[in-house]
């Protein structure tokens, strides 16, 4: 049996930018990329904490350095630049694995940089 476990996350992110003209992804600065393990390219669910909205796109690598969080295509309707995310990856483990697994999660500032992680 294969289990879906939480195995990265980005906390309280504030969406910087919202591109409908785009053709979907999410843009997330490549140092929050390399701090959590998450990969260009990657499926990830999205959970605004302001609206409650949830949708899952794919991840698109930014400037490092820039704080970016742009929600890109169709899903930048459902976000609005200011808005605090949770942005998660998943993977598919088996239980022996799931039980060893620790998820790399970033707590981030206002400026959508590291402050720690858990």
């Amino acid at each position: 049996m294969q289990l879906k476990i939480l195995r990265a996350k980005i906390h309280r992110a504030t969406i910087t930018q919202a591109e409908v003209d785009y053709i979907g992804s999410i843009t997330i600065d490549q140092d929050l990329l390399d701090a959590t393990g998450i990969l260009p390219g990657e499926c990830v669910m999205v959970a605004d904490l302001t609206d409650g909205a949830r949708f899952e796109t794919y991840v698109f690598p930014g400037e490092r350095g820039s704080g970016v969080i742009c929600v890109n295509g169709a899903a930048a309707r459902l976000v609005r630049v200011g808005d605090l995310v949770i942005i998660m990856a998943f993977g598919y483990f088996s239980p022996e694995e799931a039980a060893a697994l620790k998820p790399k999660v970033a707590l981030v500032d206002k400026k959508n940089r590291v402050k720690k992680m858990l």
